[in-house]
């Protein structure tokens, strides 16, 4: 199994919830990388994964879906200066520990994640989606498994409509539908979860909910007339969501399985990485516990 890390949730995580008081020798707050850190250690050591990969945002303003819709994510603030300094030392922090770690300008995570577990499952291999992210759901298949490391709780792929509402391969279009105000992505007007569950319980995508739209009044729906309407009324902006909710898993990025394989930490490099950001010896012993396990 290939465990498939979204660094975001678990940085930002850290950021608000570990003192900010935690600083490096020059002052400057090193709490995110802590509390990183000491998550991805204790992954480490309850997992034991073989093959793994962290994914990271490196931009929320130069990716392919902004330039196509410039208001995706603008509802966001860009992190704080010096929160975007502690992404830099966290994938730092991820090599010397001897995890595989990606970023992209024009992809996000999502979509490196994405495209690892489609050439993983190519390979024969599953996937265990780290995260919170509702996005990321689309992706999990048989075999595979989200697991919400916060809540600790994991879902396979039949229990995904339960959690989410609707099956794995149809949480983008449920997204486009109902939009997604976390994203700044409207979707269609009047269309809410339980509506947009209704449709596509009964429509496989999107493309065939539209071809067969004078089938909507007919479905157990409250005003479904009005539905099929508005449907018909914004359907080029439920396409246009459709494209940025859909995640993509043909980016470019070929990563072998053997270049996911987890590595031997580089005990020296991390021991000097500890001491520039000031860090003391609780987290080099769990990193020499779990490499002595």
């Amino acid at each position: 199994m290939l465990h498939l890390i979204d660094a975001s949730v678990f940085v930002f995580r850290a950021y608000y919830s570990v003192p900010a008081s935690l600083a490096d020798r020059d002052g400057n707050p090193v709490n995110a990388v802590y509390g990183f850190a000491r998550f991805l250690v204790e992954l480490l050591g309850r997992a034991a994964p073989v093959h793994i990969a962290v994914a990271f945002d490196e931009s929320l303003t130069s990716s392919w879906r902004t330039r196509i819709y410039p208001a995706y994510k603008a509802n966001r603030e860009l992190p704080p200066a010096d929160l975007a300094q502690q992404f830099v030392l966290c994938r730092e922090f991820c090599g010397l520990l001897g995890l595989a770690a990606y970023g992209h300008a024009d992809y996000e995570a999502d979509d490196i994640i994405g495209t690892l577990a489609v050439q993983a499952r190519a390979a024969g291999m599953t996937a265990a989606l780290v995260t919170r992210d509702k996005d990321l759901a689309q992706l999990v298949r048989p075999g595979d498994h989200f697991w919400d490391y916060i809540a600790d709780r994991r879902f396979g792929y039949d229990e995904i409509p339960e959690r989410f509402g609707v099956a794995a391969e149809r949480i983008a279009d449920y997204l486009a539908l109902t939009g997604d105000a976390v994203d700044n992505i409207p979707g269609v007007p009047g269309v809410g979860k339980k509506t947009a569950a209704t449709l596509l319980r009964h429509f496989e995508s999107l493309e065939h909910l539209y071809d067969r739209l004078e089938d909507v009044p007919a479905l157990k729906l409250r005003n479904g007339a009005w539905v099929a309407d508005q449907l018909r009324d914004h359907r080029e902006a439920a396409f246009l969501a459709r494209q940025l909710t859909a995640i993509t898993c043909d980016m470019p990025l070929t990563a072998p399985i053997a270049d996911l394989e987890r590595r031997a930490a580089d005990l020296t490099a991390l021991d000097e990485f500890f001491d520039r950001l000031g860090f003391g010896p609780l987290l080099r012993g769990q990193v020499r516990r779990i490499r002595s396990a």
